[in-house]
């Protein structure tokens, strides 16, 4: 039994299971490689129409997702989709980015 100073029980004891840095790496990586991959073939793909386009595109969609992936971000698997996700998206304009400079 656990109580708390306060006199309050508590039923259940938080998990403490150690963190599995190898396997959520591995999903964050691929997650990320996957995610630069969709944004870059997508963004290139709108950008040949017209390049706002492509920009006003990929702002709504990581608008929309945002709220998601921000109560998310602690959740014990799906925190290294996000990550991955986020690290994806950022690594996919600045390819863009660096594409659309160079042309």
């Amino acid at each position: 039994m656990s109580y708390f100073p306060n006199g309050a029980y508590r039923p259940y004891q938080p998990d403490q299971d150690p963190t599995p840095w190898a396997a959520g790496l591995t999903v964050a990586t691929m997650v990320a490689l996957l995610t630069v991959v969709a944004v870059y073939a997508f963004g290139s793909a709108l950008a040949e129409v017209h390049p706002l386009l492509a920009i006003l595109v990929n702002l709504v969609a990581v608008g929309g997702a945002a709220p998601t992936a921000w109560r998310w971000r602690l959740a014990p698997v799906t925190r290294w989709v996000i990550g991955g996700g986020v690290a994806g998206v950022l690594l996919g304009w600045l390819v863009l980015i660096i594409g659309g400079l160079s042309s």
